[in-house]
């Protein structure tokens, strides 16, 4: 009996399919797949880091309301 249910198949397929083409757009070399999945995850952190300074800036000057449920 498999231990992955088939909504785990389903995902690991998407994962499995993500990774082949990151790879193939790299012509099929691993350093360079990882070396540009490093580069995109810095600058999406630095993306996050942005977002997270400006929505604190726009907090604390009170353009946001809180919600009181």
């Amino acid at each position: 009996m498999s231990s992955s249910s088939p909504a785990n198949a389903a995902e690991d397929n998407g994962l499995e399919t993500a990774v082949d083409q990151a790879i193939a757009a790299c012509g099929g070399d691993m350093r360079s797949t990882i070396r540009a999945l490093i580069v995109a995850n810095e600058y999406l952190e630095a993306e996050a880091g942005e977002l997270m300074k400006a929505v604190s800036h726009a907090y604390t000057r009170g353009r946001f309301n809180t919600y009181s449920g």
